[in-house]
Parts: structure tokens; sequence; C-alpha cells
């Protein structure tokens, strides 16, 4: 309201001078010129409001933090360093000045560097990356130089030896300089950080300052900030493994009612490639649905409907014709029969239920992670991709536009087997190998299983048939039962 009033004002200003005949031009630069310089002004204070201190008002602990070890006992390793800096100091040793912790996101990088500093028992402020870049020159070095004051100036509030900085998204305003041509604002920021992290800036050295950063694409950043001296430890933090995520599910659990029948074990068996932010969602995710239906504990199959949630998304209203139902039931029983062929009990569950993009999936479960394929792990993969596409084929005489991301799973996989040496190619070269030839190979691979997939369906047509029947009048079945269906079958009656 202000504003416009103002415009109003300033706009009859200007008509009542050129109607006198008097020159605004120079009152409209003069104004223009205000502006900006205000608004530079107000962009280089922001850093004052942008960043949070944290002086320990929730405690989080490394204990806090599940699936981790590694990280974990790498971090601390460094931070001992700090931990005992009398000790440190006598022995001539430099204190670290920065660690990198990498990772998906959802890791627990952010847990972790508070998790330092209060192993340390320092002081702690955190900025973001995108905080630092703004289309004036010179304000992202400004607000690095503030972000350095500003944590020394906490530490001596707090009668603190030592602050940790923490700079999330560091690859906006610490990626490889040169590639920004329009203007250098991205390469000063970073100039300042390299200084300010050479301790050059500081005056006096009675606060240590250490810089924890976190990205997930560390294969941007300028090599002069990974530099030893700058981030003298890199450390990695991975997806947790089976064990990992039973830590992380006993920890979110550990406040809510569960009942006697929950397995955290299968579900962790169930998560494979969760993050420790997703095992979190999994776990809010199954209270609610146990709120929903008025329980008073969280039982197994709310856990097991959230990982569907989670991966998935939310059930939708929509719902498709007969016709295109009983596709969907085709298409994923088609994946169910395949996967339970090709990795014996490795059907979790079978639904026709639109959720998110699909209009309906089949959910695999993992005995144990698994890091390397052999051939025969990969071909596998591709037969259980395209066995979608097989089923509608052999059932109902066509595929459909349902199988294109089937197809470009098992595009990847084929050009793993390529390009790890295992194709008749034998050991290629990714970036000199003739796009020809890689189709041309590529096709073989995948052709070759289709047919043999097709096979498969063609001698468990009746019992498929059968169990499709079962999938659309149920809408959804687990992996036992889909297994007990599938006994008369004498492919697995054999097995």
């Amino acid at each position: 309201m202000i504003f416009e009033i103002i415009l109003g004002s300033v706009i009859a200003v200007s008509i009542f001078l050129l109607i006198n005949g008097i020159n605004i031009l120079p009152i409209i630069g003069i104004g223009l010129f205000s502006i900006v310089f205000f608004n530079i002004l107000k962009n280089t204070n922001n850093i004052k409001v942008s960043q949070k201190k944290d002086n320990n008002e929730t405690r989080i602990t490394f204990e806090d933090i599940g699936g981790q070890d590694t990280a974990k006992n790498e971090l601390q390793e460094a931070l001992d360093f700090i931990k005992n800096y009398d000790e440190v100091k006598r022995m001539g040793i430099r204190p670290l000045r920065g660690i990198l912790l990498t990772g998906e996101p959802g890791t627990g990088k952010t847990l972790l560097a508070k998790a330092a500093s209060n192993y340390i028992d320092s002081a702690f402020v955190y900025a973001s990356g995108s905080e630092f870049v703004e289309m004036y020159a010179g304000v992202g070095a400004q607000r690095v130089r503030q972000l350095f004051n500003t944590a020394r100036n906490l530490a001596r509030k707090n009668s603190k030896r030592h602050c940790i900085i923490f700079i999330d998204e560091i690859e906006i305003i610490a990626g490889s300089r040169g590639k920004n041509n329009s203007h250098m604002e991205y390469d000063q920021t970073l100039n300042q950080l390299l200084v300010e992290m050479d301790g050059l800036s500081a005056k006096d050295d009675d606060v240590n300052i250490l810089v924890i950063a976190a990205t997930n694409r560390p294969d941007i950043l300028d090599p002069a900030i990974l530099r030893p001296g700058r981030f003298d430890r890199i450390v990695k933090v991975n997806l947790p493994d089976k064990e990992g995520r039973l830590e992380i599910l006993k920890i979110h659990t550990q406040d809510k009612p569960l009942d006697v029948d929950v397995n955290l074990d299968a579900i962790a068996k169930e998560t494979f490639g969760f993050s420790g932010a997703h095992l979190e969602s999994l776990c809010n995710e199954a209270a609610i649905l146990a709120m929903r239906e008025k329980e008073k504990k969280i039982k197994q199959k709310h856990f097991l409907e959230a990982i569907d949630k989670v991966i998935m998304g939310e059930k939708l209203k929509r719902k498709p014709g007969k016709e295109e139902i009983r596709r969907i039931a085709v298409h994923e029983i088609g994946h169910a029969l395949a996967s339970e062929y090709y990795k014996p009990g490795s059907v979790s569950a079978i639904t026709v239920t639109s959720r998110g993009q699909a209009l309906g999936y089949m959910r695999q479960k993992m005995e144990d992670d698994t890091y390397l394929f052999t051939k025969r792990d990969l071909e596998a993969n591709i037969a259980i991709s395209l066995a979608g596409a097989a089923a509608e084929e052999v059932l109902l005489g066509e595929a459909s536009t349902g199988s294109t991301s089937d197809i470009n799973q098992a595009v990847n996989y084929a050009k793993n087997i390529i390009y790890s040496g295992m194709s008749s190619l034998g050991t290629v070269d990714k970036n000199t190998l003739p796009q020809r030839e890689l189709y041309t190979e590529m096709v073989k691979i995948i052709n070759n299983i289709k047919e043999e997939v097709k096979e498969l369906i063609e001698k468990c047509k009746k019992d498929l048939t059968n169990i499709v029947e079962i999938l659309i009048e149920n809408e959804k079945i687990d992996g036992d039962t889909f297994r007990n269906l599938l006994k008369s079958s004498e492919i697995f009656k054999a097995a």
C-alpha cells in the first residue's frame, strides 16, 4: 500500500514538472542509482539474517546417527585433532582447516556436522551455498568475509576456542573457476573462501575455525579447494547397508508404539537404496497410516504400505477401465514371474493400484545388498525388465506404452554388460566404441533375452491367466501368495 502511494506521488510530481518545462532526467537518474545502491547494501547485509547459529539447544551426538559407522569413525578421528588441541599443537601438528562430506541427499551430512560441533564443544554456524551468490559483483565475497567474522565473534561470545562453519551445497560457490563467462561473481566468492580457509585474513588465532562442507556433486568442485591445507579430509557418506538401515529404523521407532508383529529386520531388507531421510519418512508414514485406521499400535502392514508410499507416492483416485486394469495386471504378473524364476523368493508384492506415475507395480526384496553384478545378474535384470511387455504380447497379443521405462532400464543393463567387457565384443573403450557396433550388440543381447522370457511365459500361460484374475479381484497380492499360486506350474514344481 505504501509503495503504491509513493509510486503514485512520484508519477504525479513528474507530470507536474514536465508540464512546467522542467527537465526531470537527472532526477530519474539519481533515483535509479539510489535504488540500485540501496539493493546492494540490503543484499550485502542479508547474511546476518540468513545464517543460523546453533548454540547446542538441540544436542545431536554421533550416537543419534545410525547407519554411518564408517563416516562417523573417519570424522571423529579427524575431529580428535581439534579436541586434543593442546597436545596436537605441542607436537607441531597443524590443525585441520576443512572436512568435506560427500554423498547422496538425505544420508545425514548435516546431522554429522552438528554432531561434530557437539563432539569438540564448539560454536556452530550454518550457511547454504545459495546464500552467497547475487547478481551484484562483490556481494558473495563480502558475505564470505562476514561469515567467518560471525563465526569468530560467536565463539568468543560463548567462550569457545573452536567454531565449526557448516556450508551446505558448497558446489554452488566452489565449482570449477572459469565456467561462468557472464561475470566473475562466482570466482570472486570462491577466491575469498580460499583466502579465509588459508587463514590469511585472520588478525589473530584465538579462535580455531573448522569448515565442514557438504555436497552431492564433488566432481564439479574446483581442484584448488580440494587440496590439502583446505579440505584435509574427504569423508564419503554412503547410503546405509542392511545393518545400517536396521539401526536407523530402531532409532526412528524408539518413540513409537510398535505392535508385536513388527519385524524391523524384514523392513530393512525391503528398503534397499533408502537413505536415512527415506527411512525417517517411512516410519512417520507408517504411524500416520496406523492413526488413520484408529489403531493404538503400528503394525507390520502399516510399514509395508508406507514403503509403497515412500517409493511410489500416494494412491491416486483415478481408476483405469476394466481392459486397462487387465493389461496392467498382466504386465506386473509378467515382471513377477521373471523375478521369481531368475531370483527365487525376490517378489515382495504385486499391485494394480495406481500410485504417483505408476499404474501398477511389482516390488522386489533382496536377501543381501548387492554392489557387484555378474553377467548372469545383469541378464536376469534385463529379463525382469522385459517380462512385462513380453507377458502383454503372449497373453494379450501386443505390448503397450506402459513398457517404455522398462525398455530404458533394459538398455542401461545391456550397455553395462558391453562396457564391462562381458559381451561378444570383448573389452571395449566406452569413449571410442562406434555407436553402430554398440547398438547392434545391445539389440542382440536384449532380443535374445526377450525370446527366452517369452518362452518362459508360454510355459506358464495357464497359471498366469489364473493369477491375473486373482490380482484383479484383490488389487494386491503379497509375494508368499504369489509363490503359492505358482507351485502348480511344472517349472516351479521342479524347482
